[in-house]
């Protein structure tokens, strides 16, 4: 008995020796951006510069580096790869808000970290500056925006509170757009809208021109088909009614030169 729980004790300490110098293999490694170990948000203005730099720790071995834009791999220098690599992100717009840059290894890319842009920039609105409508017609003013923070949106009709009337006109707000819509448009609805966006940074406005233009008279269809019908009828009849004189005449014309040729 004494054997048997010897020989065991030496297996145990056999596979323990084997367990403790096993290789290691180097998933306990993690990524650091500019000295950050988790995912985070990294707030810049318009016109700025950011560098992203991306740190391999716990590495035992060399390890390869990649870094995505969105979906997209960005291209890397050959010695821009290994255990650390930076990425300068330059001009900053707003179109660059809300982008990710994500670090990965290369042998292991579920080791990863990202960084989100938040791009802060005043609104910039837009939209088509003249729209002209016909009277009893439907009109619509579509004010684009861009802004972050979000702006708070609103309509002025020249340069005063617009008074929106429950049948006629409608407001509909998105994060990129403030809409106007009016149903069957009123001489009344000329003027110009002001699109308003207000925000911590800026206050914005563009001016919307809406000309409404009288109804135009349209002429009548069916007056004019059944005029066309009358004088097609009128001919028809009275190419029936001359049928038998032009008959007559034909032949009379053939009398004579069946007596001649007798």
């Amino acid at each position: 008995m004494a054997w048997k729980n010897s020989g065991l004790m030496q297996t145990c300490s056999f596979l323990l020796l084997l367990i403790l110098f096993l290789p290691c293999e180097t998933t306990s490694s993690i990524l650091t951006v500019n000295g950050k170990t988790e995912n985070y948000v990294l707030d810049t203005q318009l016109g700025f510069q950011e560098s992203l730099k991306c740190v391999v720790q716990n590495h035992t071995n060399e390890e390869e580096l990649l870094w995505y834009r969105e979906e997209e791999t960005v291209d890397l220098k050959s010695g821009n790869k290994i255990n650390s690599s930076s990425i300068c992100v330059s001009s900053i717009s707003e179109n660059d808000n809300g982008v990710t840059f994500t670090c990965k290894l290369r042998r292991n890319q579920s080791v990863s970290i990202s960084v989100v842009l938040n791009v802060i920039f005043p609104p910039f609105l837009s939209g088509d500056d003249f729209q002209t409508v016909e009277e009893g017609s439907n009109a619509k003013l579509v004010c684009n925006v861009k802004s972050n923070p979000q702006a708070q949106m609103m309509w002025y009709k020249n340069s005063g509170i617009l008074s929106l009337e429950k049948n006629s006109h409608q407001v509909q707000q998105t994060s990129e757009s403030l809409q106007l819509s009016i149903t069957k448009v009123r001489k009344s609805d000329n003027g110009t809208y002001n699109c308003i966006a207000n925000s911590a940074l800026k206050t914005e406005t563009k001016d919307f021109h809406l000309i409404v233009t009288d109804r135009a008279v349209g002429v009548p269809k069916e007056p004019i088909i059944a005029a066309c019908v009358v004088i097609f009828l009128t001919l028809c009849f009275g190419l029936i009614a001359r049928r038998k004189r032009i008959m007559k005449l034909c032949i009379k014309d053939k009398d004579p030169q069946s007596q001649t040729a007798l």
